[in-house]
């Protein structure tokens, strides 16, 4: 029977010591266009040669018709696994159910699927936990307000599992006692986007709405927020920025002093993780059906742990 405890892993210590030259893996990303899930994809790219494993990328260019047009190509083809970053964590129920009519073992990662506590036990998901992100994410916001300010929340996209956890993971902070004196004032979608998340703060500062910390799903949004604010003539140090990914660019934007929080993910760890499972399961080995990488908050105090 499959384990199904939690497993805390580090950053690259996934990897399977069993010959896997001849295993062949299908892998399928939401969307290449993506800082975090560009570093992912390599992690899943440094494993597969790490281990001489085979690996078929491709992008689905953020459209559920694509990504299961490539699940079934990639079974049609014979692959020995999948992996999948999903773009709908709704549609996961098809392509579990696709995988699993085939024999192949599928690996979640990243993007949590809809069924996550009902895969069968050659499947399974590798990711971080995102009830611990925007955790950190809002406690370390409330602390640099001590515990009192207006707040705008900048959401992910609202189809995505981690976009509903980590704001519910703001809301719930909010509610504590310590952190009762915060009020949520706008709450939006950016979908993840840089440029949306421009656009949405330029609208927010346009209205004349009022706020003292935007905490946004991921750092793209969070870099986007910067980017208008600054435009629009507010000072840096008057207004707390909180993104998650801990990013190149938003490591970057916190040694210049914009960005004031993120929640470091590691990217790397998930796909090496996920390339770990996927050989352990095509080899008939057990593996644990959720495989966590750990959260770590990030701030300017422990910045240089991280900036490298």
């Amino acid at each position: 029977m499959k384990k199904l405890a939690l497993t805390a892993i580090a950053s690259g210590i996934l990897m399977s010591s069993a010959h896997a030259a001849d295993l062949t893996i299908g892998v399928s990303m939401a969307i290449f266009d993506d800082n975090f899930l560009t570093t992912l994809r390599n992690g899943i790219e440094a494993a597969a040669e790490d281990e001489g494993v085979d690996v078929q990328i491709e992008d689905a260019k953020n459209e559920v018709g694509t990504q299961l047009n490539q699940i079934q190509n990639f079974i049609a083809s014979g692959v020995d696994a999948i992996i999948v970053n999903p773009v709908d964590t709704d549609a996961t129920l098809s392509i579990s159910d696709d995988a699993q009519a085939a024999g192949i073992p599928l690996i979640y990662v990243n993007r949590q699927p809809i069924n996550v506590d009902l895969l069968p036990d050659n499947q399974a998901f590798v990711a971080s936990d995102e009830r611990v992100s925007g955790t950190l994410q809002t406690q370390e916001v409330c602390r640099l307000l001590g515990g009192e300010g207006k707040v705008v929340v900048m959401m992910g996209e609202l189809t995505n599992q981690a976009a509903l956890q980590r704001t519910q993971d703001i809301h719930d902070v909010i509610k504590t006692p310590e952190c009762s004196g915060l009020e949520i004032v706008e709450q939006q979608t950016a979908m993840w986007q840089r440029t949306l998340g421009s656009d949405l703060m330029t609208n927010w500062v346009s209205a004349g709405i009022e706020f003292d910390a935007v905490i946004s799903n991921n750092d793209e949004m969070a870099i986007g927020a910067i980017q208008a604010l600054k435009a629009s003539g507010r000072a840096m140090d008057d207004v707390v920025i909180a993104g998650i990914d801990a990013t190149t660019d938003a490591l970057a934007a916190m040694k210049a002093g914009d960005l004031d929080v993120t929640v470091f993910q590691s990217a790397d760890g998930q796909g090496r993780g996920s390339v770990d499972a996927a050989i352990k399961l095509a080899q008939g080995e057990d593996v644990d059906q959720k495989v966590w990488v750990p959260f770590e908050l990030v701030t300017p105090n422990n910045l240089a742990n991280y900036i490298n």
